[in-house]
């Protein structure tokens, strides 16, 4: 971002740095506040990718799902990088557009994704497979990002989170509790209900 920022004037980096700084310090308690600082970062740095990326992330967490993936595809054609092919799908799964969210996963990069990125990416298409009603294929997603107890691979706890999920909703409740329970061993802090859920269906 840094790097970035250099293309602009110096008194216009800082305070587009400063709008940075605050969107991303605001975007988990006060998303709206966050895409209000992140919008001025934009009128003032439209060709920065960091800045677009900046703008998308808010937006999506405010819940501006077209906002979101317009700018979110706009950083990429400026940086090339596809690290947020995973909000991408989700922003088109939001908007009803189930059958886009698929389409994510035969991007030509995918495979540059680091493991819990493209885990995450697993969810959100086997998230949009369920909600076509194709349950079987949503398992077969998910069961791409690892479901070898033994060895967990990285975005584990939340992948078999969602298996046990999918499995609970389908009236699979042995299978379902046992990777609940395999989800809550990978989540010492608690983050999700795993332990909960495991116990409800013991």
């Amino acid at each position: 971002m840094r790097a970035e920022l250099r293309t602009l004037s110096k008194p216009n980096a800082e305070i587009v740095a400063g709008h940075l700084v605050a969107a991303g310090q605001l975007v988990d308690s006060d998303p709206k506040r966050a895409l209000e600082h992140a919008h001025a970062a934009r009128n003032r740095a439209a060709r920065v990718g960091a800045v677009r990326e900046a703008v998308g992330v808010a937006a999506y967490h405010a819940g501006e799902w077209a906002e979101a993936l317009s700018e979110l595809r706009t950083a990429r054609r400026i940086s090339g990088d596809p690290r947020n092919l995973a909000l991408i799908a989700d922003c088109e799964r939001a908007l009803g557009r189930a059958t886009q969210a698929l389409r994510v996963l035969s991007d030509r990069d995918v495979g540059r994704l680091d493991p819990e990125t493209r885990a995450e990416l697993f969810i959100v298409v086997a998230s949009a497979r369920r909600d076509l009603g194709q349950i079987d294929a949503a398992l077969g997603v998910l069961a791409r990002g690892g479901m070898d107890r033994n060895n967990p691979r990285p975005g584990a706890a939340r992948t078999w989170y969602v298996y046990a999920d999918i499995l609970e909703s389908i009236g699979r409740d042995d299978e379902a509790a046992q990777w609940f329970a395999a989800s809550a061993a990978l989540d010492p802090s608690g983050l999700t209900d795993a332990a909960d859920r495991a116990a409800a269906l013991l």
